[in-house]
């Protein structure tokens, strides 16, 4: 009698692919995420589980725990190149930012006058106090090298076909506006106001035949325009405080001037 015997075989264990699987889904992900540079935080991020999934995985498949080396070997590749994107994403868009900033930064600073230092003096040829504010001669220059003068006050005669205030004298002023930068400035912004006095009284502007038409058109690279102006002030004044203001882009500035 014989007897046909069959040793049981013991269950095989379940493949465990998942990490490799996970791994290249992420690093796929990844990789084009790293391709647009401002998303170069996500493509580090998964590129970096990507890239420790594939190892993990390829450990797996070393031990025989799992069958899928191809995929799990093409997620850990994925992974490392998105961690590179992202280095190469952030140093690009770190740039762009700095760049950014640095722009502004300068559009900011041509829209100031420059520091006392570099503001010229009238005729004497010295450094305006910007403390003690600007006189006759005095020229305010701005970083886009656009420079105001204002003149001494000298008394002015209006027309018949003037305004005039009781208890006023005229003073006319000349302003001259050059422009020393690359780009055509826009003269029709600029405006002029003053006042006189101590107390700083309003002080009309004079409007006749001669005076009081202002700056008009476009000042181009290298050119520059005169206007006379005329102000009404108080008999009793001594001073005149003329502001200049260019335009939006520039900071007024101001001119003390003797008269009386």
């Amino acid at each position: 009698m014989s007897y046909d015997t069959q040793i049981p075989q013991a269950p095989q264990a379940a493949l465990r692919n998942g990490l490799g699987t996970a791994a290249l889904i992420l690093g796929i992900i990844g990789t084009v995420s790293g391709l647009i540079p401002f998303f170069f935080w996500l493509a580090g991020i998964l590129g970096l589980i990507a890239l420790i999934l594939g190892l993990v995985g390829r450990g797996r498949v070393k031990r025989g725990e799992a069958n899928n080396k191809g995929v799990t070997t093409t997620g850990a590749v994925l992974g490392l190149a998105a961690l590179i994107l992202s280095v190469v994403g952030a140093v690009i868009t770190f740039n762009a930012v700095s760049d950014a900033v640095d722009e502004i930064d300068k559009t900011l600073q041509e829209a100031a006058p420059q520091d006392p230092s570099s503001t010229a003096k009238g005729d004497a040829g010295g450094k305006a106090d910007a403390t003690k504010g600007l006189t006759a001669g005095d020229s305010s220059v701005y970083k886009d090298k656009l420079k105001v003068t204002v003149s001494e006050a000298k008394p002015y005669t209006p027309s018949d076909a003037a305004d005039r205030t009781a208890g006023t004298k005229a003073y006319q002023v000349t302003v001259v506006i050059e422009n020393g930068g690359k780009k055509e400035f826009d003269a029709a912004l600029v405006t002029l106001s003053a006042r006189a006095g101590q107390d700083g009284v309003a002080a009309e502007q004079v409007f006749d035949d001669k005076v009081g038409t202002g700056f008009t058109g476009t000042i181009l690279p290298g050119k520059k325009s005169t206007v006379v102006y005329a102000f009404e002030a108080p008999a009793a004044a001594k001073t005149l405080t003329v502001e200049v203001s260019p335009g939006l882009e520039h900071n007024a500035a101001q001119w003390e001037l003797k008269i009386g």
